[in-house]
C-alpha cells in the first residue's frame, strides 16, 4: 500500500505479541485471570488477537463495559467510580461482575445486580504511585472503602474484592511488599470470598522482570486464601506496542534550533502534558543519538505543545520523519479535537510486516463531536 499519511498511531502486532506471551505464561503458571484495563487502551481492532491470550476486560464506564462485551469477549467486568440510576440496569446486562466504589452504591443497586456477582473496591491506604494525581491511596480519596468493620457488615452482598494500589510498579518487591500488607490489613475478609482483582499498574511483562517468582507468589495468594485472582494489565499489556509516527512541518531557532511537527502533546499524546514528561524518541540510526539537537513541537498554539528535546545523526528537514516509540497507553483513548488538529490515523503492522490502516479521521468526525 502507499504510505500512510502522517500522523498516525501504528500498533505493532509482534511486538504486542511479546506482552500477551508474557500475560498468557502467567496465567497458565499461577492460575490468575488477566483482563484488558480498557481505561488504558481500547482499539479494538487488535482485540480479536489480544483475546487468544487474555481472559477478557474490565472498565470504568457502561460504554467501556459495552465495547468490552461487544468486541472483545470472554469475561467482562464492569467498574465506576458511581453508576448513575439510567445506566445501572445497561452496565449490569452487559457485565460478568460488577464492582462498585462505595458501601452505598452497593446498597443502592445491590437488587440491580442480584443475579450477577458483586464486588467491592477496597482502598488498602498504601500505593506505589509518585504522582498525587494518579494515587489511589492519595489523602482524602474517594477511591474504594478502607474500614475493615464496615466491609465484614456487608460480606453477605459481596462475591469479590478489587484493589488497585499499584501504578507504573517495575518492581517486584515492592508489589509483594503491597500484597503482603493487603493480606495483613484484610486477610480476615479475604477468606470470605470468590475472587479478587488486584488492579493493574504491574509491569510485569518489562524487561528482566522476576516473571516465575511474580506467578509464584499470585498463586500462593490464591492458595492462601481460596479465591480465583484476576489482574487488570492496561500498559503492561500493550507496553512498547506502538509508536507514534509525524512529520516535520517547519524548523525554526529560539536560542535552540526547535522544529514542529503534524501532531500536537494536547491533543494526541495528552498524558506527557498531564504528567510533564517528555515522548520517548523511537531511536534507530537517525533517532537518538548524534550531534544535532531539536526541541520537536506540536503545531497547536499552546505555548508548552513540545514532545522533548532530541538529537539526530543529521539535520533534520522539512519532510522529515519523527517517531516515538511506547505511545499505545492512555494516548488513543485521550485524544480530542483541540484547536481542530486532526485525528491520527491508526494503523495495524500484521505478524507478516504488512501495514493495514483501520481508521482514519476527518472534518466530518470534528464537526460532529460538536453540535
Amino acid at each position: 500500500m502507499e504510505q500512510l499519511q502522517t500522523p498516525y498511531y501504528l500498533i505493532d502486532k509482534s511486538k504486542l505479541q511479546r506482552n500477551m506471551e508474557k500475560i498468557a505464561y502467567v496465567q497458565q503458571k499461577s492460575g490468575a485471570k488477566a483482563l484488558l484495563a480498557l481505561k488504558c487502551f481500547a482499539s479494538w481492532s487488535v482485540f480479536d488477537f489480544m483475546n487468544q491470550y487474555m481472559a477478557g476486560t474490565t472498565s470504568s464506564s457502561l460504554y467501556e463495559v459495552k465495547l468490552g462485551k461487544e468486541k472483545f469477549g470472554g469475561e467482562t467486568h464492569a467498574y465506576s467510580v458511581a453508576y448513575s440510576p439510567d445506566e445501572i440496569d445497561e452496565v449490569v446486562a452487559n457485565a460478568d461482575k460488577i464492582i462498585f466504589n462505595s458501601i452505598n452504591q452497593l446498597k443502592r443497586y445491590k437488587d440491580n445486580a442480584k443475579n450477577i456477582q458483586r464486588g467491592l473496591r477496597v482502598n488498602p491506604r498504601v500505593s506505589t504511585s509518585s504522582f498525587l494525581l494518579a494515587d489511589p491511596a492519595r489523602p482524602y480519596s474517594r477511591l474504594g472503602e478502607w474500614d475493615l468493620q464496615k466491609i465484614k457488615k456487608i460480606l453477605p452482598l459481596i462475591n469479590g474484592f478489587m484493589f488497585h494500589n499499584n501504578c507504573e510498579n517495575p518492581s517486584f518487591e515492592k508489589f509483594d511488599e503491597m500484597l503482603t500488607h493487603i493480606e495483613n490489613t484484610f486477610g480476615e475478609v479475604l477468606h470470605q470470598v470468590d475472587w479478587v482483582s488486584l488492579g493493574g499498574g504491574i509491569h510485569f511483562t518489562g524487561k528482566d522482570y522476576p516473571i516465575d517468582q511474580f506467578a509464584d507468589r499470585l498463586k500462593q495468594f490464591s492458595d492462601t486464601f481460596g479465591i480465583q485472582v484476576y489482574l487488570e494489565p492496561g500498559e503492561a499489556s500493550i507496553t512498547l506496542s506502538c509508536s507514534f509516527e509525524t512529520t516535520v512541518l517547519d524548523i525554526g531557532k529560539n536560542e535552540k534550533d526547535y522544529v514542529i511537527v503534524d501532531s500536537s502533546i494536547e491533543a494526541h499524546l495528552l498524558d506527557l502534558l498531564i504528567y510533564r514528561s517528555e515522548a520517548r524518541l523511537l531511536e534507530d540510526e537517525f533517532h537518538g543519538k548524534g550531534d544535532y539537537q531539536y526541541l520537536v513541537c506540536g503545531k497547536s498554539c499552546l505555548a508548552g505543545d513540545i514532545f522533548g528535546e532530541y538529537k539526530f545523526e543529521k539535520p533534520l528537514q522539512i519532510g522529515d520523519r519523527v517517531s516515538f516509540c511506547d505511545t499505545a497507553g492512555y494516548s488513543m483513548v485521550k485524544k480530542n479535537w483541540f484547536n481542530g488538529v486532526n485525528m491520527p490515523s491508526i494503523a495495524i503492522k500484521e505478524l507478516d510486516g504488512t501495514v493495514r490502516l483501520v481508521k482514519q479521521f476527518g472534518y466530518q468526525d470534528y464537526v460532529e463531536s460538536l453540535s
